[in-house]
């Protein structure tokens, strides 16, 4: 175990962003729901605000943990067609995973913001956080969408992925920060003592609470 549960992840990554502490214009986004418990501590330590990107991951028909794709808001859909391709999975059965999964996306959309619209990302530098990276497809799919934001810069923040997962995202952000990279990877949650099924109202009072929290303006 690297990490006692996903605060205390979010603590240790929070020191390796230090040097975006108190930059103008900083936006922490986390990854619903997990991602949150770890975000949390880094907006605190870096002086600033905490919203969300919310991705679906598509998982294989029959293995739900095996990512072949994520979608994000906005419609952004990411496919890994080497795993679709391998496993053989037709047409119609991706696109009601797709459609699925989009209804839940929605949801979400409507228990997290409450009707309040996704602030704005262009010229600023987000930090996009998750409590791990296993495949790389669902924080591939939030990249994308934020790029389409146009921030002056883009970070992917996260206590632990594989080496491969951060190859292949590197070239998504601008920087990526992993505290992490275990050589033998099989889940996130075997990183963690607590690695507890997060819900909806624990995300709900975590960003209220980082709502509440003052962000105080950076020295002139």
């Amino acid at each position: 175990m690297l990490f006692e549960d996903r605060m205390h992840a979010g603590r240790l990554l929070a020191g390796q962003l230090s040097h975006y502490a108190g930059q103008p214009g900083l936006l922490v986004c986390a990854l619903p729901r997990g991602g949150v418990l770890v975000a949390f501590p880094v907006a605190e330590a870096l002086n600033a605000p905490l919203d969300i990107v919310i991705v679906r991951k598509l998982g294989v028909p029959g293995q739900p943990e095996l990512a072949m794709g994520a979608i994000a808001s906005g419609g952004v859909c990411v496919l890994s067609h080497d795993i679709i391709d391998y496993l053989g999975i037709p047409a119609q059965a991706v696109e009601a995973v797709v459609a699925r999964e989009q209804r839940e996306l929605a949801r979400r959309e409507a228990a997290y913001r409450g009707g309040s619209p996704p602030p704005g990302m262009r010229d600023r530098t987000v930090i996009l956080v998750d409590d791990g990276i296993a495949t790389g497809a669902t924080m591939g799919a939030a990249a994308e969408l934020v790029r389409h934001q146009h921030p002056r810069r883009l970070v992917i923040a996260v206590p632990v992925a594989p080496a491969s997962s951060c190859g292949k995202l590197a070239g998504l952000a601008d920087e990526l920060v992993c505290v992490a990279r275990p050589e033998y990877f099989n889940a996130t949650g075997d990183f963690y003592e607590d690695f507890h099924s997060v819900s909806d109202d624990e995300v709900r009072s975590l960003l209220r609470r980082a709502a509440q929290r003052p962000i105080q303006a950076a020295p002139a």
